[in-house]
């Protein structure tokens, strides 16, 4: 359960936006779409793979400058 302590005036939109990020922080969402279908453990793979040639291209290219 995610507990957002309000102090003494403290804005209700603050609040509520604090609230989001929490929720946002803990994954719950994209968990429930990520199990909304199965994957194959190979295309998970590929997907992490192609990330990760993805960064490094990034990176190198950043060097480069």
């Amino acid at each position: 359960m995610i507990i957002v302590p309000i102090k003494e005036g403290e804005n209700l939109e603050r609040a509520l936006k604090k609230l989001k990020r929490k929720f946002d922080k803990t994954g719950v969402v994209r968990e429930l779409r990520n199990r909304k279908q199965f994957t194959k453990p190979s295309v998970i793979a590929r997907e992490k793979k192609l990330k990760a040639i993805y960064v490094q291209k990034l990176r190198q290219a950043e060097l480069d400058k």
